[in-house]
């Protein structure tokens, strides 16, 4: 058995263009994973192997990949960073036990940056800093740890000093030993020599390590009382307190360098294996019954427990499907069968690999703590458990919202039809928050997903990953429609055409549903009027005309359908004939029982700096938004909305606009509401146009 406490899980955090691929690239030359480091300009970076990641400056797909420090296994994840692939983040948060959050020495705090950072806060994952590119014009170490302080409200503890800036930076004091590291070689990151520090910054050596050991005495009353009685504290107890309080969040050891220079690069490696915590660390996953409630037992990282792992990546390559798990406890080997507790239904693992960007390694076994990827996987999807079919249990699963806005989409070619059905079927599997389906009667291709970026990048993929260009039209709302008034009615279906005819009657009440209920049907009828065989019949005609609701053709939600009385005869009744029945009523009865658009509303989650709060809040109370609360942080304002989606299209241009680019915003579906009058018409209005358009 592997020692886990050798095991680091991290993921590289960092704004587009601080350094992040440069500094992944280093890390596994120095870790001797690859033997040529390729640039991120040339295109030839390694855990860079898709054009959209070089081009837009997103991670589409996380690249994970395997190596060792000084006997310690890293298993590094490169974490996606644009806040509307809120669920790329959050799976790849939901699975590492540390990060490096990488920043830039001139660009310092960057917007991206801040979002990164509060999303690795909410899930509470331990982090060493890296101040990167300290070669570059404009760089200044110490503005870069001020802003992190000022910006993201985060405690910096700064373990090294920089020798020399810009042109002239060539190594780092580490302030735990006094020691200099200097790099003369710019193209070998392992040829450094550890000497004295230049004699002018002793001073500035001594203020700064006087700062850090304050700092960490923190973490031990009897380290920090013999501190206070005048004995310094040995390096092996600082190192011990520095740990402890990097583990829980008090503060983050912060480093500096120039990854594309070559420099400092092993003292960030060190700093992962002597301050970032291994898996048995971190705190473990709850189990979940099937209903998604917490049954109190937790997933401990242990080799020797039953098997637990969870799914958090589908990724489709030229090879086929590989499905990335992290293994919370247990061992697994290939050939062995799994149980998925969400299907119900086993799985038999094939192959299992451990993945260095696009490239594979067979592995014959895994086991706790390990990130690898089982090929060969059927039904298994992100957020699924998989475990011992003898001992079952459920992670806390993913939650996934439903997509709340679409666009229709059709092939610029006829050839291209057929590609793009399978294209759109391998992207569904990938990306749980993105849904495909054929409108029956224009029989247009609907894709729908979380935002519009997330749409546009989606139609992006479409056409450099699997060749098809498709026409776009433009986004639709997911409208819905419901009653308002209860209605009583009656209808009878007659149908009389040689031989057996059709009959059927029913009388019936509609009324409206608690909100969030769907359909209901119950069934009151006595004396046998209505034959018993026949209700679910009448049941299923309600239920497949709810699809089309009577106002403007969107489903219809929350009502409720009591069959109370009604009349058959001895030979023409069939269940088709009181289901035709059903069907005519609801055309016949919706229309009176005061129906009403629905609109999605969206809740919104804006950040922003102090100084803009006023413009946001105007501009989100003029798209009919409802201000719900105003948070005011270390590094802004956080202000919770609640906002209808249709007035929220083109929102990030207006909110970059007012807040200087620095403004960000995340959201997600809440509930429907009913549309305003004014707004209903104009939908109404709207699908009538298109309606027509299309019979044209």
């Amino acid at each position: 058995m592997t020692d886990l406490s050798k095991y680091r899980n991290i993921g590289i955090f960092a704004h587009v263009d601080a350094g992040k691929t440069t500094t992944s690239e280093r890390i596994l030359k120095l870790t001797g994973k690859i033997h040529k480091t390729g640039e991120v300009h040339d295109g030839e970076a390694t855990t860079d192997f898709m054009e959209q990641e070089q081009e837009r400056g997103i991670t589409i797909q996380s690249a994970a990949t395997s190596c060792f420090w000084k006997d310690y296994r890293m298993n590094i994840i490169d974490t996606p960073g644009h806040v509307d692939f809120t669920i790329e983040v959050y799976r790849s948060l939901k699975v590492l036990d540390g990060g490096i959050g990488v920043f830039c020495g001139s660009g310092g705090v960057e917007p991206q940056s801040e979002t990164n950072w509060r999303y690795a806060n909410d899930s509470e994952v331990s982090r060493v800093i890296f101040v990167n590119k300290l070669d570059r014009t404009g760089a200044d170490f110490y503005r870069v740890v001020q802003q992190i302080e000022d910006v993201l409200g985060a405690h910096p503890l700064v373990m090294v000093l920089p020798i020399g800036i810009e042109d002239n930076f060539i190594g780092a004091v580490d302030l735990l030993t006094r020691k200099a590291w200097v790099w003369n070689d710019p193209n070998d990151a392992a040829a450094y020599d550890i000497e004295e520090p230049p004699a002018d910054m002793a001073d500035k050596i001594e203020e700064w390590r006087e700062k850090l050991i304050e700092t960490a005495v923190e973490q031990d009353d009897d380290i920090m009382e013999k501190y206070l009685e005048g004995e310094e504290p040995s390096i092996e107890e600082l190192k011990a307190c520095i740990r402890k309080g990097t583990i829980n969040l008090s503060f983050f050891p912060t480093y500096c360098g120039s990854a594309f220079k070559n420099k400092c690069v092993p003292m960030v490696l060190d700093a992962v294996v002597d301050y970032l915590p291994d898996p048995t660390e971190v705190k473990p996953q709850p189990e979940v019954d099937l209903e998604g409630n917490e049954t109190g037992a937790v997933a401990t990282v242990d080799p020797e427990g039953p098997f637990r792992a969870l799914a958090f990546k589908i990724m489709d390559d030229r090879f086929g499907a590989l499905t990335f798990i992290r293994i919370y406890s247990g061992v697994l080997e290939k050939g062995t069968t799994v149980l998925n507790t969400f299907t119900g239904k086993t799985e038999r693992i094939g192959r299992l690999v451990e993945m260095h960007a696009d490239e594979r390694i067979e592995l014959d076994k895994a086991q706790a703590g390990d990130i690898v990827a089982a090929i060969g996987l059927k039904n298994v999807q992100t957020g699924h458990t998989l475990c011992d079919p003898n001992n079952p249990a459920t992670l806390e699963p993913m939650v996934f919202p439903d997509p709340v806005i679409s666009i229709a989409i059709a092939p610029k070619d006829k050839g291209a039809s057929e590609k793009l059905g399978v294209a759109l079927g391998k992207m569904i599997k990938e990306d749980p928050s993105f849904r495909v389906e054929t409108d029956e009667d224009s029989g247009e291709t609907i894709m729908k997903g979380m935002g519009e970026l997330h749409l546009d990048i989606k139609v992006d993929i479409l056409k450099r990953t699997h060749g098809v260009e498709v026409q776009v039209g433009s986004p639709q709302v997911a409208y819905r429609e419901t009653v308002t008034q209860r209605i009583e009615d009656s209808y009878t279906h007659k149908k009389q055409s040689g031989g057996s005819g059709q009959y059927g009657k029913i009388d019936y009440i509609i009324e409206p549903g608690e909100p969030g209920s769907g359909f209901e049907f119950e069934s009151t009828v006595t004396g046998g009027n209505v034959p018993k065989e026949f209700w679910p019949a009448i049941e299923g005609g309600f239920k497949s005309s709810m699809e089309k609701g009577v106002l403007a053709g969107y489903p219809c939600l929350d009502f409720k359908v009591n069959l109370f009385d009604g009349a058959f005869h001895a030979v023409d009744s069939s269940a088709i004939a009181f289901e035709l029945a059903a069907k005519a009523a609801y055309r016949q009865s919706m229309p009176k029982a005061g129906p009403q658009l629905m609109e999605p509303i969206m809740k919104v989650d804006v950040f922003t700096p102090e100084d803009h709060v006023g413009d946001v809040i105007g501009d989100l109370n003029r798209r009919r938004g409802m201000i719900k609360s105003q948070e005011a942080g270390a590094t802004g304002v956080r202000i919770k909305a609640e906002c209808p989606l249709s007035e929220m299209f083109g929102y990030i241009g207006s909110l970059r606009t007012m807040t200087s680019g620095r403004g960000q915003f995340s959201m997600e579906f809440l509930h429907y509401n009913p549309c305003p009058k004014n707004v209903a018409e104009e939908v109404i209005a709207e699908t009538k146009a298109r309606e027509e358009a299309k019979d044209k």
